[in-house]
């Protein structure tokens, strides 16, 4: 697996490079109305309208109850609202969902995910990304790694990172041990690859998607790039209790292929504890493992 320092490439080759491949940046975001302006405006300014880099930015708003939509199309972006997407294929919560309805409404070629949370980042993250897309048609997905200042060690992949996905990377698939933060918003694929794919619907998607990659693909078919310094915003450890069920989810069902009594459900209960009037009092949440087909099979661009 090789790694790559975002400033390997000049913008001057990334555009030669680029000649007529279509480039589609992919913003998924729920609730985000106090960041995604920014993130969609910087981008917009320093990759579209400066340099033309990207052909188009799309926002899918996940079932947004502020004005996400609204703060996202008056900075720039395509909104649409993931579960007005395709509607006759239903919809789900989730940021994998949104990520998976995007394959209908994009038609870059090459895609590039970023988180809409992003506080403390630099343009730079999208050419880094597509530098070994653009440069190495052996590679089909790239993830980013940054520092996280504000958490202990510079490059802390997250306590999802730390205490569920790389013991699993570990255990079962060691292929992808080289990766520094294997669950990173920021990283970009060919359209071809991630429409091929089961995607789950909720926070598996990209430990999935890393690892059908190299079951279908070997461990040359995915780099990695160094994008310097990233913060955003910390959820909560009861609500990282759900994330890690979501990335489990994914890996059992990839684990325990052609052992259907193994395979991870559609959802499950996840019960945790809270402290309510000095009392130990559970507490029940839904959590949803579904996965969407390939989209190719329903005929995504």
């Amino acid at each position: 697996m090789i790694t790559h320092h975002w400033d390997d490439w000049t913008l001057d080759e990334l555009l030669a490079a680029k000649g007529d491949t279509s480039v589609s940046l992919v913003v998924p975001a729920r609730n985000e109305a106090a960041t995604v302006g920014a993130v969609v405006t910087r981008v917009r300014e320093a990759l579209v309208d400066t340099v033309e880099l990207l052909d188009e930015i799309v926002v899918i708003d996940s079932d947004s109850t502020d004005a996400t939509y609204d703060v996202a199309s008056d900075a720039g972006a395509l909104v649409h609202r993931s579960a007005e997407i395709r509607p006759d294929l239903g919809s789900h919560p989730g940021k994998g969902e949104a990520m998976w309805k995007s394959l209908f409404v994009t038609r870059g070629e090459l895609m590039v995910f970023m988180d809409a949370d992003l506080l403390d980042w630099d343009t730079h993250f999208v050419p880094g990304l597509l530098g070994p897309l653009l440069t190495a048609p052996s590679v089909s997905l790239v993830k980013g790694f940054y520092e996280r200042p504000g958490v202990s060690g510079a490059l802390d992949g997250g306590r999802v990172t730390e205490l569920v996905a790389r013991p699993l990377i570990a255990l079962e698939w060691p292929a992808l041990a080289g990766l520094v933060q294997p669950l990173a918003g920021e990283w970009a694929v060919r359209r071809s690859l991630f429409g091929s794919l089961s995607v789950p619907t909720g926070y598996g998607v990209e430990i999935a998607a890393l690892i059908d990659t190299v079951r279908l693909h070997g461990e040359s078919a995915i780099a990695q790039v160094d994008l310097g310094r990233r913060a955003h915003r910390h959820q909560a450890l009861l609500d990282l209790g759900g994330m890690a069920t979501q990335v489990l989810g994914a890996v059992a069902r990839r684990s325990s292929a052609g052992r259907a009594e193994l395979r991870a459900p559609d959802s499950v209960t996840l019960r945790q504890w809270r402290t309510v009037d000095g009392r130990p009092t559970p507490s029940d949440r839904e959590v949803a493992l579904a996965e969407r087909p390939p989209a190719a099979d329903y005929g995504a661009p």
